[in-house]
């Protein structure tokens, strides 16, 4: 349970209604608790900074911030249904996670509701002198922040919907899930290939709802089978689809399996907590869009077959690092992983079967697949060389011209 609500938590912070709403939050706080602590200020600045020196200014605020923000709004959404229609609609969730968006956007907010706050307390008559002086500072703070935020709002405008700006977002959610693959291959469960097949008269764990499966709270599903002398065989991964009815995991050793579900996080969308293909996947749904004929922009399917190779080289390195835990933590959970072979068709089967008549996307995947096969992570370098040569024979069907055929084969044996 801790798990998943350490999970809904993390979720909760990369909302945009419940960030903004903390920090606007934390503005009233702010707003409300300045009357209180009056009594170290002295007379010469309750003199200078009086309630006439500082309402014009929080009137200035409250109204400009009000526009700022809608307009903030109106410009982040659009940004990102721009972003969507142009790349694919799964990097919207994506885009709404977007740290500096959210940041800029809840210093809007939280400044227009201190502001406002203040001129009704002011006007309520719930300040007097010495709170006025109190309310002044926080008030420079606050415009500290704001301008703060719109010089960075301002840099961030020029790229937010962008293309490039979204693969980039696309290629950061996909990196740390494959990070903790690396680090932990098979999330410190023991794995399937090394393992006994479920036994016959297993225990169902059966789906309540039909979705995705989104994370999986090993530690703690470990703790109770451990108490009880019980194994689970994990059918169903994080990123698999179940239906309603259908088992996510068998058992052995229990009888009242039920409440072991609560581990289970399913959902109606993919997400990239521990699915580690996902993010692999909406990269080449962008370059299959940028090969479609309505489209025909095999420059972002190039860009795409870059940052797939740079996610799996890098996981590549950490998996063949030396000092990486292979300790299997959690022996009483069976569960199969994301393979080399998996990552490498995600990212570039689709990819060749829509560009496998362009000689510069095929040049560049033959490139790409062949300096993968170079990897120290043996199983990469293996899938590599099966794609390389499945691009090969791709090429062999679709390339009608001998000349460019040989020139990719050439290419391919350079790179």
């Amino acid at each position: 349970m801790r798990a998943r609500i350490m999970l809904w938590i993390r979720r909760l912070w990369r909302t945009p209604g419940f960030r903004i709403s903390a920090f606007a939050a934390a503005a009233l706080l702010i707003a409300f608790i300045a009357p209180f602590v009056h009594q170290t200020i002295p007379d010469s600045l309750i003199e200078r900074f009086s309630r006439d020196a500082v309402l014009p200014i929080l009137t200035i605020l409250a109204s400009s911030m009000l526009a700022v923000t809608t307009f903030s709004l109106g410009a982040m959404t659009s940004a990102f249904r721009s972003a969507a229609s142009q790349a694919t609609p799964r990097v919207y969730n994506i885009l709404m996670q977007d740290m500096t968006t959210l940041n800029v956007m809840s210093v809007f907010v939280g400044a227009f509701l201190f502001s406002l706050s203040a001129i009704v307390m002011f006007r309520a008559g719930f300040y007097g002198e010495s709170g006025a002086v109190i309310v002044f500072a926080l008030t420079v703070v606050c415009i500290v922040m704001i301008v703060i935020a719109i010089l960075r709002w301002i840099a961030h405008l020029s790229r937010l919907g962008g293309l490039d700006h979204t693969l980039g977002m696309v290629e950061e959610a996909a990196v740390p899930p494959l990070t903790r693959l690396a680090e932990q291959r098979h999330f410190g469960a023991r794995p399937a290939d090394e393992a006994p097949r479920v036994p016959t008269g297993a225990t169902p764990l059966i789906s309540p709802v039909t979705g995705f499966v989104q994370f999986i709270s090993i530690s703690e599903m470990h703790s109770r089978l451990e108490s009880e002398d019980a194994r689970l065989w994990v059918t169903a991964a994080p990123g698999a689809w179940v239906l309603k009815g259908e088992p996510v995991a068998f058992v052995t050793g229990m009888t009242e399996v039920d409440d072991l579900m609560d581990n289970f996080t399913l959902g109606e969308r993919r997400t990239t907590e521990q699915d580690g293909r996902f993010g692999i996947i909406v990269l080449s749904e962008v370059a299959s869009r940028a090969l479609s004929p309505g489209i025909n922009d095999p420059g972002t399917a190039i860009d795409v077959i870059h940052r797939v190779e740079r996610v799996l080289w890098n996981m590549g390195a950490q998996m063949s690092d030396p000092g990486r835990d292979r300790d299997v933590k959690f022996p009483r959970i069976i569960i199969g992983t994301v393979s080399a072979e998996d990552l490498l068709q995600d990212g570039l089967s689709s990819l060749m079967h829509d560009g496998g008549g362009r000689y510069d996307v095929m040049s560049q995947v033959l490139k790409t697949t062949t300096r993968l096969a170079r990897s120290d992570w043996a199983e990469l370098a293996e899938a590599a060389a099966k794609a390389k040569q499945s691009a090969l024979d791709i090429i062999d069907r679709r390339v009608t011209d001998e000349d460019a055929r040989a020139s990719l084969r050439r290419k391919a044996d350079e790179a």
